[in-house]
């Protein structure tokens, strides 16, 4: 990663914007580092104050409710990434010449402060799948013996792995389009952009802007940039990307690949990129079967994790241990029971279409429990693509009636129930509904392509009403 510059801290004035899970941690490590804090934030709630409390005991000044104005003398701001770039705050900043970092351009700016060789970052970023490809990577890395962590957007915080007493060979860094946006100097030793679809266009301003954020991940690549040969446009984000001399385009495809390509062949997961003789050899990495679910888009995050780990140099056999070991989180494609010879499956993380479609898509003969909060997002495509596959639908929710609408202009003659509650006990009269238009062989998903606040406090909460809801059923039913 060679050398970089060194930042003296001490007496340093930051302005760190937003409490929460990367406010905290970047102010506790520039206090420690010497430098003089001020966290703004624009809530003023119990939780807020509470977080206040810690981080003042330890002589940070915390301004709550005030997360509009640059405070005075301010010569860097480090930004959660969830605050909009139309912000008040950086349009002070610009005008004042302060630099805004994110919290993921902060740590970049850390690594080996103790002189250590830093370790290399292999990032992954896109609409869907993020998390699943980022956890997969780190159990081949793991599978290889080197020391590493799943770290960045996935909730583990980088500033700990990048400050705290533990060494690591590699780390594999998942990154939103937030953080992208904030992080201008990062520089990945090789990355993957798994898939873009329309998402947070409402903090992005557009889809090309959304597109760009993207992007900026393969910015300075050293080895490998891993893009999507099903998505054009992840592909094309590698063609406008600026990298270092001899970093190679690497595609991923759930078809025969290509060379300088992994993909499927017979059941097999097969590399033609990282080989001697590309054009005329393949290295078999794995088998479908040791892809857990595999699910078409699951098959498609192992091969983006394979090709970053062999872009690393990872052997074969530890890509197909590690694919063997990994266990998705719940709520995520979670088979939850089988009752009367139909499967329940909790896919509650499917919270935009694109990630419901890849769920319905895995599934023949379907009874859909849909809705929720739909974020600005249209389901025409969605309903249009999947209707073949429907044998009915369930709709909860605010903005149910989004998805009502869809179905009668693509698929009227599916069978939809309309849910109008959302009381602790709309999950448990879901999952009645759905069972009652279910019959032996079809599947009962939850893939609510929507967010789940209007009813829920998160996706895992949601997941968790309808497991709970699908045991109550089997026990009515045994």
């Amino acid at each position: 990663m060679g050398s970089q510059e060194v930042i003296d801290w001490q007496g340093k004035n930051v302005t760190v914007a937003g409490l929460g899970v990367s406010g905290i941690p970047a102010a506790k490590a520039l206090h420690g580092l010497g430098a003089v804090v001020t966290v703004v934030n624009d809530g003023d709630d119990e939780r807020s104050r509470a977080q206040a409390a810690e981080l003042e005991a330890l002589g940070v000044t915390v301004r709550l409710g005030d997360g509009a104005t640059l405070p005075e003398g301010t010569e860097l701001i480090v930004t959660a990434p969830g605050w909009k770039p139309d912000k008040p705050l950086f349009a002070a900043a610009a005008e004042a010449g302060v630099p805004v970092w994110g919290d993921v351009e902060l740590a970049w700016r850390l690594r080996g402060r103790d002189g250590r060789e830093p370790a290399p970052w292999l990032a992954v970023t896109g609409t869907n799948g993020k998390t699943t490809t980022v956890q997969m990577l780190a159990s081949i890395l793991e599978a290889a013996g080197l020391r590493t962590a799943a770290v960045g957007n996935i909730g583990v915080s980088l500033l700990d792995a990048v400050l705290g007493e533990e060494t690591y060979d590699v780390l594999a860094v998942e990154l939103s389009s937030y953080q992208l946006h904030w992080a201008p100097s990062l520089r990945a030793h090789s990355a993957a952009v798994l898939n873009l679809a329309p998402d947070h266009l409402d903090w992005h301003g557009s889809m090309e802007a959304y597109a760009a954020d993207k992007g900026r991940i393969y910015e300075g690549n050293r080895v490998a940039c891993v893009y999507n040969v099903a998505d054009k446009a992840t592909e094309d984000l590698v063609r406008e990307a600026d990298v270092e001399e001899g970093c190679r385009a690497i595609g991923f495809t759930l078809g025969t690949p290509g060379p300088s390509q992994l993909g499927v062949v017979e059941g097999i997961l097969v590399d033609r990129a990282f080989v001697e003789d590309r054009h005329k050899n393949a290295q078999e990495l794995a088998e479908v079967a040791d892809v857990n679910p595999p699910a078409p888009h699951n098959i498609a995050n192992a091969l983006a994790a394979s090709a970053l780990a062999r872009a690393f140099g990872v052997p074969a056999r530890a890509v197909r241990d590690g694919l063997r070991a990994f266990r998705p989180d719940a709520h995520r494609i979670a088979h939850v029971a089988d009752v009367d010879q139909v499967a329940y499956i909790d896919d509650s993380k499917a919270t935009n279409t694109h990630a419901a479609q890849a769920s319905l898509a895995a599934y023949e003969s379907i009874v859909w429990i849909a809705g929720g909060l739909a974020k600005g997002a249209t389901f025409d495509e969605l309903v249009a693509r999947s209707a073949k596959r429907l044998r009915g639908v369930v709709l909860i929710g605010a903005d149910r009636a989004l998805i009502g609408e869809a179905l009668a202009r693509h698929a009227p003659e599916v069978p939809v129930v309309d849910l109008d509650r959302t009381d602790t006990g709309a999950m448990l009269a879901a999952v009645r509904e759905a069972a009652r238009l279910a019959g032996p062989g079809d599947t009962v998903l939850l893939a609510p392509a929507c967010a789940s606040m209007d009813m829920f406090a998160n996706y895992n909460k949601r997941g968790d009403a309808f497991a709970e809801a699908v045991r109550e059923l089997g026990a009515a039913s045994a």
